[in-house]
């Protein structure tokens, strides 16, 4: 009674409920004199065994037994089923005693009892091979009452396990806000989610995908123990039965990723339980929070499913409003050059503009000579850099990613990429609406002649300027409309001349 005593004292002494599981099976081995004990841990909802804490058998001897047992056979299936004190003689003679692995060692005498958590089994206590006899009566009685003592401690454990659980799941979720609302890329901030989420469930993978164009949906972000490098961009196909449920906005609990039916992707043959969940704000499906574990991995519990999408959508709420200021920041850098825009053309395109009238005027005063030469030159390089000048201010007046896909941006893009061969940059004119009256397949094949035109500037050795216009407005020979690319170098030609070159191609528009 003293060691039982004891025992019971000792239950309560640590709040970790793996801790405090290993120390109840320890304590009944040394309480009955038994060799070997388990504590196995039943799965509420599936009525199975979902852990299990052993005494007298090392890890090697784990490792050759195998996998748990199902608890829906035997011994151990009989105390799930029917959660009843039993106490057996002799196991090899029991009717009941069956599904034991080849490698397990040889038992005979046997005692369990249940261990309840209120009025829920928690699990079951088993103790085999008692030292120098059979487990008695007496034996039974010190085991009820540890397991009554029991599960005050593992309620206890659980309650402790279950605060710090949620405290993570909290502390991960406004870790994950704080690191979307600080300015991430929308890559960096899926790849945020899916990594802290991986670490939360202990996970196998944490995955993000997003809807496509067809109907379907995409990993487009992924954090694995291992290369993700071959799950990102594996699609679910339109009409999947999983797909339905998630543009529905309803999360998906699967229990073997490789054998359900409903998974079609080719990833799933590694992975086994999983959880597949909405992102969705406002009634807005932006994107599905997958979590496998490994195959063969333990199942997720309900409070892994309920704290799972707790933080599924305060993760959705997040990637909305990182969103939300990503657009705010862009706004503002629009607003922005549109003002750097109007300065330009209310101020410099003005005063350069009317400089030049002056310029023009003198010169027309002027009586000839070098004087009227040198004007002549300073009126024109004023109109060139009031053609440069509106060129840039209509590439500010393009938000960046129109500007780069429209025919000015990419001839801009090309005149740019042959600056770093020629070391200055090109002056580019555009004449007329060459957006709107350039077009394909027209655009293309100027973008070649530009191209090839730049690079044979690049090869004359001595050229200090080139001057590119696109002229959208042009007249050709037959007087038909049509576009006029002029490349101009100052670079010395092949016959030795210095006066430069000029290459003109031309089409109907």
């Amino acid at each position: 009674m003293s060691a039982l005593l004891e025992a019971v004292l000792s239950l309560g002494t640590d709040l970790d409920l793996a801790t405090t599981l290993q120390h109840i099976v320890d304590t009944a081995a040394g309480l009955t004199d038994a060799r070997y004990g388990a504590l196995g841990v039943i799965d509420p909802e599936r009525g199975t065994l979902s852990d299990l804490f052993t005494h007298g058998m090392t890890e090697e001897e784990r490792a050759r037994i195998g996998d748990l047992p199902s608890g829906d056979a035997g011994i151990v299936g009989l105390l799930v089923r029917e959660p009843q004190p039993l106490l057996i003689d002799d196991l090899a003679a029991d009717p009941r005693s069956s599904g034991v692995p080849a490698d397990h060692p040889v038992m005979r005498s046997f005692v369990g009892v249940p261990i309840r958590v209120h009025t829920e089994v928690f699990g079951n206590l088993y103790l085999t091979e008692k030292h120098g006899g059979t487990f008695t009566e007496d034996d039974l009685a010190l085991l009820r009452v540890l397991a009554s003592q029991a599960g005050i401690a593992i309620g206890n454990a659980r309650l402790y396990e279950s605060a710090r659980q949620r405290e993570r799941w909290i502390e991960g979720a406004a870790a994950v806000t704080t690191a979307l609302l600080t300015g991430s890329s929308a890559e960096d901030a899926l790849t945020t989610v899916a990594e802290r989420a991986r670490l939360l469930a202990d996970a196998s993978a944490g995955v993000v995908l997003q809807p496509t164009a067809e109907g379907g949906m995409e990993i487009v972000a992924a954090s694995t123990v291992d290369d993700p490098g071959d799950i990102v961009g594996t699609t679910i196909a339109p009409g999947s039965p999983v797909l339905v449920q998630l543009l529905g906005g309803e999360p998906v609990f699967i229990e073997d990723s490789a054998t359900d039916p409903r998974m079609t992707t080719h990833v799933r043959a590694r992975f086994g339980p999983s959880m597949m969940l909405p992102l969705q704000s406002g009634g807005r499906l932006i994107g599905t929070l997958a979590l496998p574990r490994r195959r063969h991995g333990r199942p997720y519990t309900s409070a892994d499913r309920l704290l799972a999408s707790q933080f599924a959508s305060q993760a959705a709420l997040a990637l909305v409003l990182a969103d939300a200021q990503h657009n705010r920041e862009r706004l503002a850098v629009f607003e922005d050059r549109d003002r750097i825009a109007r300065d330009l053309h209310d101020l410099v395109v003005q005063r350069l503009f009317a400089t030049e009238m002056m310029l023009e005027s003198t010169r027309r005063r002027a009586a000839g000579g070098a004087a009227d030469e040198l004007l002549g030159r300073a009126v024109d390089e004023l109109d060139s850099t009031i053609q440069e000048v509106r060129t840039t201010i209509f590439a500010l007046q393009q938000p960046p990613a129109e500007a780069q896909g429209s025919f000015r941006g990419r001839v801009l893009r090309e005149t740019a990429g042959a600056a770093a061969l020629l070391g200055f940059q090109p002056s580019v004119h555009f004449r007329g609406p060459v957006d709107t009256l350039v077009r394909e397949p027209t655009d293309q094949r100027l973008i070649a002649a530009l191209r090839g035109a730049l690079a044979a500037a690049h090869r004359r050795v001595g050229t200090t300027a080139v001057e590119v216009v696109v002229d959208a407005a042009a007249r050709l020979d037959d007087g038909g409309a049509g576009v006029r690319l002029t490349v101009t170098d100052d670079g010395p030609r092949e016959d030795g001349d210095d006066t430069g070159t000029v290459f003109a191609w031309e089409a109907p528009r």
